[in-house]
């Protein structure tokens, strides 16, 4: 019986999950880092790199635009009668 695994992308990752998760050594995203090129930030003295935030910045530079948010306007209410 086969057994499919699913890989789990953290959302916090460290600069090994990272550097995998970019394509990229550890030692250039550890240049990145220090550079302030990627968004990144220290827990105690390790790098961390929250992946939305990773994903965002690569969208950024690739000149991927996000989605337009939707303007949601609230329902108007009904009048409610008044009472007899």
């Amino acid at each position: 019986m086969a057994v499919s695994v699913q890989a789990t992308v953290r959302e916090v990752m460290d600069i090994r999950q990272a550097s995998e998760y970019l394509g990229i050594s550890g030692d250039t995203l550890y240049r990145y880092a220090s550079e302030g090129f990627i968004p990144a930030f220290k827990l105690g003295n390790r790098w961390r790199f929250k992946k939305t935030l990773l994903d965002a910045w690569m969208d950024e530079k690739s000149g991927v635009k996000p989605p337009a948010p939707i303007a949601v306007m609230p329902k108007q209410k009904k009048p409610v009668a008044r009472a007899r």
